[in-house]
Formats: C-alpha cells, sequence, structure tokens
C-alpha cells in the first residue's frame, strides 16, 4: 500500500511537472533532465521519510516558558513580557507544531508556527502567523551543529510598506535540553539597517 500511494504521488508529479515544463519552458533557466519511474519514486519515499533532523524537532515536544524581551527599534527601551509554548510534532513526526499564548503590552498574544526539516532542500522550513497580523511569515534555515542553532531567512510583510516585504532573520539555538533560545532580527523602520527586534530564552516546563 505505501509503496502503491508514492507510486501515485509520483505519478501526479510527473503530470504536474509535465505541464509546468510545457507552460514555463521559454523561462526555465535549466534544461529539463528527464527521470526514470524507479529514480522518482526512490526520491519521493527519501522526501517523505523523517530522519535525523526530525528527531532533533521532536526532542523539543512539551511545554516551554518563555521569557521574552522585544525592541521597537533600534537603541530603544526593551519591553519584556512572558509567554507558554507548547510544541508538538504531526504527521508521523515530519512537522512541529508550536502554539504560543502570552501577552504583548498588555494585550493578549497568540501565535503559531510549523518547523520541519525538507529532505530534499537539505534544509529547515518554518512559517508562522498570530493575532498582531494578518499575514504568513516563511522562512529557511541551515542547521550549524558547532552553535547547536538554525539560523533561519525569510520574508515577511512590512505593514509601513503597504504590498512590500521585509527580510528577517531567526537564530534559534538549542542551549541544552531544557533550554533555547529565539534571536530574531528585522529592519530598523527609520534607516532599514538590521538590528535585533527580539529574543525568547524558552526554558522547559517541569
Amino acid at each position: 500500500m505505501k509503496n502503491l500511494f508514492f507510486a501515485a504521488c509520483t505519478a501526479f508529479l510527473f503530470i504536474a511537472c509535465d505541464k509546468v515544463k510545457m507552460d514555463v519552458k521559454t523561462t526555465q533557466s535549466e534544461e529539463w533532465k528527464p527521470v526514470d519511474s524507479a529514480t522518482a519514486n526512490k526520491a519521493w519515499m527519501d522526501y517523505a521519510t523523517p530522519g535525523e533532523m526530525h528527531k532533533m524537532l521532536a526532542k523539543s515536544d512539551g511545554v516551554w516558558n518563555g521569557a521574552n524581551t522585544t525592541w521597537m527599534e533600534n537603541g530603544g527601551k526593551p519591553i519584556t513580557s512572558t509567554s507558554e509554548a507548547t510544541n508538538k510534532m504531526i504527521f508521523g513526526g515530519r512537522y512541529q507544531v508550536s502554539e504560543h499564548k502570552g501577552n504583548f503590552m498588555g494585550m493578549p498574544f497568540e501565535g503559531m508556527s510549523i518547523v520541519g526539516y525538507d529532505n530534499a532542500k537539505k534544509k529547515f522550513v518554518s512559517t508562522w502567523i498570530d493575532n498582531m497580523g494578518t499575514g504568513i511569515m516563511s522562512a529557511e534555515g541551515e542547521w550549524n551543529a558547532s552553535t547547536k542553532s538554525i539560523e533561519f531567512k525569510g520574508k515577511m510583510t512590512d505593514p509601513a510598506r503597504p504590498g512590500k516585504d521585509c527580510d528577517i532573520r531567526e537564530v534559534f539555538t538549542f542551549v541544552d535540553d531544557n533550554t533555547q533560545k529565539l534571536e530574531m532580527y528585522g529592519p530598523d523602520s527609520k534607516t532599514g539597517k538590521e538590528y535585533k527586534t527580539m529574543e525568547i530564552l524558552f526554558t522547559r516546563k517541569k
């Protein structure tokens, strides 16, 4: 049954990709190279099978307390708050959903992220939504074994510039089994230069 499922997925992929090839063949920068069905089927199975990076994510399952520090502008006065994050692996250990609840400047805050490791890209992938916006932030990151961290780079909506996105960067460090740190960087509204906008120190709730 599993092989039949992957065969069906592969067939769908061939049809979809062939259509894309015909539709955009004049704009593709790389020449299309055909792949036989056995190779494509194996590639799909490898793509869909959780690995070591997924197991690492799973170690973060559980409830965490967050000590948050936010800077509204570069050099500004830090704003502190607290939050709670609940992490849970879904879809057979392929993705981790994190639900965040807390307060910010006296207002209730809720957010949710989905993080996974894309076996084909060899990168972590992440999305984020919260109740203080109406967009979806997306980012990709690579694992740094020497610092035990993932550096995500991506885009988010810039409300101050309608129709425009801005670059964001996050560094998520696995300090130890019970401590994690998230550092977020974005552009200063006055200069456009990157500065540290937020830091959250997570400690596992016991």
